[in-house]
């Protein structure tokens, strides 16, 4: 199993040539974490399920919007922010947690964010709050992934710049690899990229061979039963 922490731009082109569904089979291969653990639940869905796979490293935050500032009428952008997430290999993936309660009553990232984002490296935007202005940052072809789609910004901000977050249940520490599409959202451990297309391809043709079972005029009980246990052996 590859080792060394050092990807290429090669790695992760062959991680966004699979869906997220056969990523996570092949890293259940490896047996790393346990296999309900290392994916977002329903509470994060994909805003855009018709983009490609989105594939990068983690730049980590806290929001909160439903409080105002204890001065003044709004929250201003903070240039620290954007340095922390230059701080992180590109392609960069922000993931912000909204700690409100419930969260996602205002939402950070609009058109103007979503392009400030790509501006700075970053192929998606992550979070367990709120997302809005989604035609125009649709336009732009910036992946989202969000627990829900606000009118307002309210008092959106961001602080705890490079902290452990967690979004829908999925704990995402800073430069963690992320895979997500339309499927879901995951973190994909680095032991194991560089073996995930071929393991993949392995598993690939196993089901394709009892799918191709399945459809057959031959299809039985028996066969089914014969072809599981030599793909099992």
């Amino acid at each position: 199993m590859a080792t060394d922490p050092l990807l290429c731009e090669k790695d992760l082109e062959a991680l966004r040539a699979l869906d997220t569904c056969t990523v996570s089979n092949a890293v259940e291969t490896f047996e790393v974490r346990l296999r309900n653990t290392g994916f977002a639940d329903s509470r994060i869905r994909c805003i855009f399920e018709d983009l490609p796979p989105m594939v990068g490293f983690a730049a980590t935050a806290r929001l909160r919007s439903g409080e105002p500032p204890v001065s003044g009428g709004i929250f201003h952008d903070r240039s620290d922010w954007w340095n922390s997430i230059l701080s992180i290999p590109r392609p960069r993936i922000v993931v912000l947690e909204d700690i409100d309660d419930p969260p996602g009553v205002g939402a950070f990232l609009g058109d103007v964010h979503a392009a400030m984002l790509s501006a700075l490296g970053c192929v998606g935007y992550v979070t367990n709050g709120a997302v809005r202005e989604l035609p125009r940052v649709r336009e732009m072809g910036l992946p989202l992934f969000a627990g829900n789609v606000a009118v307002s910004h309210a008092y959106a901000h961001i602080f705890d710049f490079g902290a452990v977050v967690t979004v829908g249940g999925l704990e995402v520490k800073p430069g963690v690899v992320l895979h997500g599409d339309r499927h879901g959202l995951l973190t994909v451990p680095r032991e194991t990229i560089r073996e995930i297309p071929t393991v993949a391809e392995k598993l690939r043709l196993t089901e394709r061979k009892i799918i191709d079972l399945c459809r057959s005029e031959d299809f039985s009980i028996e066969q089914l039963r014969k072809v599981t246990q030599e793909l099992s052996e």
